[in-house]
């Protein structure tokens, strides 16, 4: 079904008889609402305190969903989009007077076709779970991260997600055929393309992905699924120099003819840190500055293990790699991926505790992550920094302890105003959100930041929608 179904105009004459909540109850249910102390004990994601707001709404069908927007459009009510909670810039946060409105409860997985290779599943279904519900067909959703047993497939359309997995499948963007929306007035916009190819004219479906909830609420997506790999093989390899590891990386994408799905990053900070004692085991000395996680997927295990044993023998030879370990079983791979994806002891260590996510060009990146150390130890001695990250898709992620909460502004600095020189980005995978508000000038030119409030204007009229997000309509770019 494409085109456009107007949301019911008729509720707003509710609010003549009854207050704002019984009549988002008549919409949703009274099992479709929380309200009172119960929205404070939700789970607010890690990097909030609480949940503020009037209420949160859980609405079961895009209807529904039509109908509280055209409600709290026409009252000029806020409303926050939440999805899973695991997203890190503040996206999500709300205000005592926001309407929350969860996508929880959308969440079944209506279809999987397994001809045509896709699947259509309402915004709040986990991804983990959609990723098992694939097993029986042999086939993958192949966006993976490490928040997949909590965040939500209509969320990571939203933030245009990545993960591990994007130096081969690409970003969320990629794989999306179609998407149901509805618009802040309650217009449900349903252009549910399977087709990979449908070059007619604009694609509004472009417009929503990455938009953070501040364009329109995404209900319903076609996805693109791949067949599962029947090979797997992870490493993780020491690396002397940044140089080599950039060479490294050319090295395996070349000699792997396509089979390369991860290459990871891990500096010998955060190495340190999470293979110290008590901790994961280190698998290699941690006396290297770099270490590379490895993984190529393919389809005959006998064949693919011996090139990719060959492959990584060959960086051994050249020099490119000190040393390498490759994962022999399941619960092997698990270990080299858990010192790549456990954040718990670096939170710990790292106090007060900063995490950034940032895009370049991966021949800036030594110089880069000299100059953000440069400028963090000048102003903090006793500070402490650590770089992880998909530099196969030129993707760093930061984790820093030093100073005090009050100066969370000058640390920030030292993270992105590096990037304007090289044409950087604050923002590879996470977003923008409250989070990095102030820094987006850095990414986006005036013009850019033109058009965005432009079509935030056009979309959201009366901004309602995730109102203060990614920049503040009145700022006009």
């Amino acid at each position: 079904m494409t085109g456009l179904m107007k949301g019911e105009r008729s509720l707003p004459n509710v609010l003549k008889d009854k207050d704002l909540l019984t009549a988002l109850a008549d919409i949703v249910g009274l099992k479709g609402i929380i309200t009172g102390n119960d929205v404070a004990a939700r789970y607010p994601g890690f990097f909030m305190d609480e949940i503020l707001a009037k209420a949160i709404v859980r609405p079961r069908t895009t209807a529904e969903v039509s109908k509280v927007l055209a409600l709290c459009n026409d009252i000029r009510q806020p409303v926050v989009v939440q999805g899973g909670m695991s997203g890190w810039v503040r996206a999500t946060q709300t205000k005592p007077d926001d309407i929350a409105l969860s996508l929880e409860l959308l969440d079944e997985i209506e279809l999987i076709d397994p001809v045509n290779r896709t699947a259509v599943v309402q915004a709040g279904v986990v991804l983990e779970n959609f990723q098992e519900q694939l097993k029986p067909y042999n086939l993958i959703f192949p966006i993976d991260l490490g928040g997949r047993g909590s965040c939500q497939i209509g969320g990571n359309a939203a933030t245009n997600a990545g993960g591990i997995r994007v130096i081969r499948y690409g970003m969320m963007r990629e794989q999306i055929l179609g998407l149901e929306v509805v618009l802040p007035d309650g217009t449900i916009v349903s252009s549910l393309n399977s087709m990979i190819k449908n070059n007619t004219g604009y694609d509004i479906k472009q417009c929503f992905i990455g938009s953070e909830g501040t364009l329109g609420v995404i209900t319903k997506l076609v996805v693109r699924l791949r067949e599962e790999p029947t090979s797997s093989n992870t490493a993780i390899a020491s690396v002397a120099t940044f140089e080599k590891v950039t060479r490294f990386l050319r090295h395996v994408d070349g000699a792997l003819g396509g089979q390369l799905s991860a290459f990871e990053l891990i500096d010998s900070d955060f190495y340190k840190v999470n293979t110290g004692k008590g901790r994961h085991r280190a698998p290699l000395q941690d006396d290297s500055p770099y270490y590379v996680i490895v993984e190529s997927l393919g389809s005959d295990p006998d064949r693919d293990l011996e090139i990719f044993e060959n492959v990584l023998m060959s960086t051994l030879e050249s020099d490119l790699a000190s040393d390498i370990v490759v994962a022999k079983s399941e619960s092997e791979r698990a270990a080299i991926w858990n010192i790549r994806e456990d954040l718990e002891y670096i939170v710990a260590d790292y106090q007060p505790f900063y995490a950034f996510d940032v895009s370049l060009p991966v021949g800036d990146m030594e110089n880069y992550m000299t100059e953000v150390r440069k400028m963090l130890l000048s102003r903090w001695s006793d500070g402490r920094i650590a770089f992880l990250g998909h530099v196969g898709d030129g993707n760093l992620h930061i984790a820093i302890g030093a100073g005090n909460a009050e100066d969370r502004h000058d640390v920030e600095a030292c993270i992105y105003e590096p990037l304007r020189s090289i044409n950087g980005s604050v923002s590879a995978e996470h977003g923008i959100g409250l989070e990095k508000k102030s820094w987006l000038n850095i990414s986006r030119s005036k013009i850019e930041r033109q058009i965005m409030w432009q079509l935030k204007s056009t979309f959201d009229p009366n901004n309602i929608l995730n109102p203060g997000k990614i920049f503040d309509v009145d700022e006009q770019g």
